[in-house]
């Protein structure tokens, strides 16, 4: 699923239901981080290390601890970027190499609407009036919960670009539909424009973040990449 939404220089690993987390061998480093994590939170934390650590392998990349940074941003080997992302029965880790590209973020989430109220938390009031268009072209489609899945992504990509923490209304998210997805499977792409100063990459200044989203198998699932300044826009449909 997570592969389908970016190119072919990350290396995506991915794990239905909590199978991955049994009998499963963690580093003390990072076992001293769940000193006191109740049992969800520990099966999902080892679930998406051990991704991480079969994604290294795929990478060429010796497999080390996946240390949780500052704000909680996994802190990944020298030369490796990468992102990691879990919800109830799934669990992804995308990493690729630094000189194919500056960042990347990935989440997955239940696909079902969002708890009350929290829609005009997330929110931007052009994206709401888009949402509903979206929703009329497509009803089956939570959007609600996709335009949050994609300010995740989007988040996941910028702290590592600037060690800052970004607020839901500091990017507009314009999602779009594929025209294929209205008759069968449901995906597309999605550009955040950034509405505060956006990193600096390779010298230049960035402002826009692209990506896809897949709805499928009962997730919606959204990624978003950073190229390097000397590549075009890296987002896309391959893997």
């Amino acid at each position: 699923m997570m592969e389908e939404l970016l190119p072919e220089s990350v290396v995506v690993v991915e794990s239905h239901g909590d199978d991955e987390a049994e009998g499963a061998t963690l580093y003390p480093e990072e076992l001293a981080v769940l000193t006191r994590a109740v049992g969800k939170r520990r099966r999902e934390f080892t679930t998406v290390r051990v991704c991480a650590r079969r994604a290294m392998e795929k990478l060429g990349v010796a497999p080390g601890p996946v240390l949780p940074g500052e704000r909680g941003a996994p802190q990944w080997p020298e030369g490796v970027i990468g992102s990691m992302t879990h919800c109830e029965g799934y669990g992804a880790a995308a990493l690729a190499r630094a000189t194919d590209l500056a960042s990347l973020g990935i989440d997955a989430e239940p696909h079902l609407a969002l708890p009350e109220d929290v829609l005009d938390a997330v929110a931007l009031p052009g994206e709401s009036g888009r949402l509903d268009r979206l929703g009329a072209r497509a009803p089956a489609v939570h959007w609600d919960r996709l335009l949050f899945s994609a300010k995740e992504s989007v988040y996941k990509a910028w702290f590592p670009l600037t060690g800052k923490w970004l607020d839901f209304s500091g990017a507009d998210i314009d999602i779009s539909l594929d025209e294929a997805s209205a008759t069968g499977s449901l995906s597309g792409s999605l550009r955040a424009q950034l509405l505060v100063p956006g990193p600096v990459v390779d010298g230049a200044s960035v402002q826009a973040f692209d990506g896809r989203w897949t709805v499928q198998g009962g997730l919606v699932a959204t990624a978003v990449t950073v190229p390097r300044a000397r590549s075009g826009p890296a987002s896309g449909s391959g893997g």
